[in-house]
């Protein structure tokens, strides 16, 4: 027996493309209350936590803020906090 030979043409569009350029990583952010040896997040502090939040008064992530994950926790719940305060808006219209 001979061995079988792949007959089939590629189908239109299944071209694989060649190997893109290697990205460079971005560099990490470093967490804003770890640098300043802040343990504790103030919910009375509103400007600061403004800057945790987005336009939308929406939390941000932490891939976004570069903050830690015991930070970020401390942060969304201050902000929650704060919401139920009325010191922050639960959404921005």
């Amino acid at each position: 027996m001979s061995p079988r030979r792949n007959t089939k043409k590629p189908r239109a569009g299944t071209r694989r493309r060649p190997l893109e350029r290697a990205r460079r990583k971005p560099k990490k952010k470093s967490c804003y209350f770890c640098d300043k040896n802040q343990n504790y997040v103030d919910y009375k502090d509103v400007s600061q936590l403004r800057k945790f939040m987005s336009d939308r008064a929406k939390i941000r992530s932490s891939r976004v803020t570069g903050n830690c994950p015991q930070c970020q926790r401390k942060v969304a719940t201050a902000i929650k906090n704060a919401r139920e305060m009325a010191l922050l808006p639960y959404i921005k219209q």
